[in-house]
């Protein structure tokens, strides 16, 4: 009897811990608790004494798992920051770092849906937002810059050159084949495109205005007619939603001064898909 009762207490013991059960996404309670609980187990009573009500702190309550929080960094946030730029709640970035402006969208984000504002993107908030939005492109996820740099063409490996990237929308600052520095480009729109091929520049000027579009052109090196590399206001403004009139633009205003102090004229530059 003593054995057949220990094996009772088990069994009974195990179907409890085994008890836990998974409500659909948003199941949770109006109060905000998780749709996930664990009963722990509780000594049995003798027969025909009332079991009695769990105390709260016999339940325990699994927080629901958390996709990206404060801190987290990498291509998974900077799709969470393209979403969230499309629904209006974002619009800084993306930059690839979850940072205060983006726990502060995700908690607007949050409220406007009845979700907890924890600030933390969890699995419910991430379902949401994915069935509101569309999957972002690659200038999207990289509408300011911050995107890795292509391979430098074969042209870029000997001398002082300014290595330009159709495909990446980026520009190698190389000496000797060394890269020196990186940044992200902007070029011509349709109507403008910026020339492919190998150029050399021509003429440098720090202030300079366009005479043709009397727009600011700091730091501007040219290197093919009126086209030049230089830093756009614009560009740091609103990214790739613009364009340049086939100059090669350049957001990063401290990375292009640094670049413009070293740059000489005669310097190579090479444009390439």
């Amino acid at each position: 009897m003593k054995v057949s009762g220990y094996a009772g207490i088990l069994a009974a013991a195990l179907a409890v811990l085994c008890g836990c059960t998974m409500q659909p996404p948003g199941g949770g309670d109006a109060k905000g608790r998780s749709p996930v609980h664990i009963d722990l187990p509780h000594s049995p009573t003798p027969a025909g004494t009332p079991a009695p009500t769990p105390s709260p702190s016999a339940v325990v309550t699994v927080p629901p798992h958390i996709v990206f929080t404060r801190g987290d960094t990498g291509t998974g946030v900077r799709e969470l920051q393209a979403r969230l730029r499309q629904v209006a709640w974002l619009f800084d970035g993306p930059t690839g770092t979850y940072d205060d402006l983006t726990a502060q969208a995700v908690k607007g984000f949050q409220g406007k849906r009845g979700l907890p504002r924890t600030g933390e993107t969890d699995a419910v908030t991430w379902r949401r937002l994915v069935r509101m939005t569309h999957r972002p492109g690659k200038w999207e996820l990289y509408l300011m810059g911050g995107q890795p740099a292509a391979a430098p063409d074969p042209r870029c490996l000997t001398g002082r050159v300014l290595c330009i990237s159709k495909t990446s929308r980026t520009l190698r600052w190389m000496v000797d084949g060394r890269t020196v520095s990186t940044m992200s480009v902007r070029f011509g729109a349709q109507y403008t495109p910026t020339r492919e091929g190998v150029f050399h520049v021509y003429w440098k000027s720090r202030h300079h205005v366009s005479t043709l579009y009397h727009s600011s052109m700091p730091y501007a090196m040219f290197f093919s007619g009126g086209q030049a590399v230089h830093y756009s206001y614009d560009f740091a403004a609103r990214g790739y939603a613009g364009g340049s009139h086939g100059c090669v633009n350049v957001r990063d205003e401290a990375a292009i001064a640094n670049l413009f102090a070293q740059v000489r004229s005669g310097d190579k530059v090479v444009v390439y898909w």
